[in-house]
């Protein structure tokens, strides 16, 4: 079994910064992915960025250059460092993860990201 928690939500004003971090917990998997998604209030969630166990990262469009994120497999951990946060930001995000040799994923319980002055 795997656990996600999350952490570093908060409220930020809008041209600010935060960065969230995720760590993994368990035994006996082996990383695939760790990935940050989002949900604002009334939208679907969507994917905000992935890193794979190579190093490899994917971010959404038009979140390239705003957000980073990276990981340290030694801890499990994955971080997204958000820059140039606007209004419309604001939503959950979610820590998700990938195992090797399992179609299954794992979710955090969220953290709350709110831009606002």
């Amino acid at each position: 079994q795997v656990q996600l928690v999350e952490s570093g939500g908060g409220l930020v004003q809008p041209g600010g910064s935060l960065r969230l971090s995720c760590a993994a917990s368990g035994s006996g998997f082996a990383i695939a992915f760790m990935a940050w998604y989002r949900q604002a209030p009334g939208k679907q969630r969507e994917l905000v960025a992935r890193i794979f166990r190579s190093g490899y990262t994917e971010y959404v469009d038009f979140m390239k250059g705003r957000f980073t994120i990276s990981r340290d497999n030694a801890k499990n951990t994955v971080s997204l460092q958000m820059n140039s946060l606007t209004p419309d930001d604001t939503a959950v995000y979610y820590c998700n993860l990938g195992v090797i040799g399992s179609s299954r994923e794992y979710w955090g319980q969220g953290t709350q990201v709110t831009v606002s002055s």
